[in-house]
């Protein structure tokens, strides 16, 4: 069950036991995952996928800086390799997907929103495979990935929450999504993180 911090003043439905969460973020990302995902427990039984919008033919960084803000293992995934718990950023260049055998795939499509990866095709393929137990949340950026991926999460029976762009460095992105996904939470940055820390460990008693 999603349990809320006593700020919201709503009340979070119960869902369906967590199975997976998917992160996406773009302008400003760096600094709003900073704030959510050193909440994610060590011993956490389920996988958190991360996008976030990286320039083409950079090298990335982000398992370095993020595994010594983490208590979780933070890994960059190989293609094929099947999905276990933990932290996973998307590698650049590629469109990260999960198959229904639970294991990653990479794709070289075109560009979503001119991203690869892109967090609609991360967004859609989890939806596709999770259902109704994936959570996926939307940061602050600049474009409108995203949005079509947490409607589709929402469409599977899933959980969207997205960072109240008012809050967000970049608002398009999650404003997007708030039209979009009619996502059941829009919020700051620390009671996502909050939130994320309750559902990395949830499971039906």
């Amino acid at each position: 069950m999603l349990s809320a911090p006593k700020s919201y003043g709503v009340v979070v439905p119960r869902v369906p036991a967590v199975k997976a969460v998917c992160i996406g973020a773009s302008a400003g990302g760096i600094e709003a995952l900073t704030a959510v995902l050193p909440s994610v427990p060590a011993d956490t039984p389920i996988p958190v996928f991360v996008v976030i919008h990286l320039p083409p033919g950079r090298s990335s960084r982000l398992v370095e800086l993020f595994a010594s803000r983490c208590q979780a293992r933070v890994r960059e995934p190989l293609d094929k390799e099947p999905i276990g718990p933990g932290i996973w950023f998307a590698a650049p260049d590629y469109h990260l997907l999960v198959e229904s055998d639970f294991t990653f795939g990479f794709s070289v499509d075109e560009p979503v929103h001119f991203s690869r990866p892109a967090i609609d095709m991360l967004f859609t393929s989890a939806a596709d495979v999770y259902g109704e137990g994936l959570v996926g949340i939307v940061l602050t950026g600049a474009s409108q990935d995203g949005a079509d991926g947490a409607r589709a999460i929402r469409d599977a029976g899933g959980f969207v929450i997205v960072q109240d762009p008012m809050t967000a460095l970049a608002s398009t992105m999650p404003a997007a999504a708030v039209g979009r996904a009619t996502p059941q939470i829009v919020t700051t940055l620390p009671e996502i993180a909050l939130l994320l820390r309750d559902v990395a460990r949830a499971r039906e008693s």
